[in-house]
C-alpha cells in the first residue's frame, strides 16, 4: 500500500520536473502532492512508525530519522499550501520538496521496508496493513486540517 503511494508520488514528481509542464499544470500537481503527502505522512506517523518502533526496537534509529524527514517535508507542504502560486520561490520550494521526499522514499523502500518485512510475521504485516487501510480513510488531505496540524505540531515539540 505504501509502495503504491510512493509510486504515485514519484509519478507526480516526474511530471512536475518535466520541462514541458506548464506553470498551471505545475500548480495543479503541487496541489495533488500536498494532498497525497499530507495523507501519506499522517498514515505513516500514526500507524507504521509507532508499530514498527514497538515491534522492532532495533529499527528505532530508522524510525526516528523517518519522523525527522517527515517533519521537514511537512514544513514545506505547509509553506507551499499557504504560498501564493506566483511567488518566485514557489517552484524552487516545490523542487526541494520533491528532492527530500524522493530521498526518503528511496531509503524506505531500499533499506527500511526490507528490514520490516524480514523482522515481522505475515500476520503482523497483515494487521499493520489493515490499520494503514483504516487510517487512510480518516487521514487529512490538507495541512490545515486539525489532524494534520496536530501531527505537525507534535513533530515540532517532540
Amino acid at each position: 500500500m505504501l509502495k503504491q503511494d510512493h509510486k504515485e508520488i514519484r509519478k507526480l514528481f516526474r511530471e512536475f520536473r518535466a520541462s514541458s509542464t506548464t506553470p498551471a499544470r505545475r500548480e495543479a500537481l503541487v496541489e495533488e502532492v500536498i494532498e497525497r503527502l499530507t495523507a501519506h505522512t499522517y498514515v505513516e506517523n500514526e500507524i507504521m512508525y509507532p508499530r514498527v518502533r514497538a515491534l522492532l526496537p532495533e529499527l528505532e534509529e530508522d524510525v526516528l530519522e523517518s519522523y525527522e524527514e517527515h517533519h521537514v517535508a511537512d514544513g514545506l507542504v505547509v509553506e507551499l499550501a499557504a504560498m501564493d502560486r506566483g511567488d518566485e520561490r514557489f517552484v524552487a520550494k516545490a523542487t526541494v520538496l520533491t528532492e527530500i521526499v524522493t530521498h526518503h522514499i528511496e531509503e524506505e523502500e531500499g533499506e527500511w521496508f526490507p528490514k520490516v518485512r524480514a523482522g515481522l510475521s505475515r500476520s503482523q504485516l497483515r494487521e499493520i496493513g489493515t490499520e494503514l487501510s483504516e487510517a487512510w480513510k480518516r487521514a487529512p488531505r490538507r495541512p490545515e486540517q486539525p489532524s494534520a496540524l496536530k501531527k505537525t505540531i507534535d513533530a515540532v515539540i517532540a
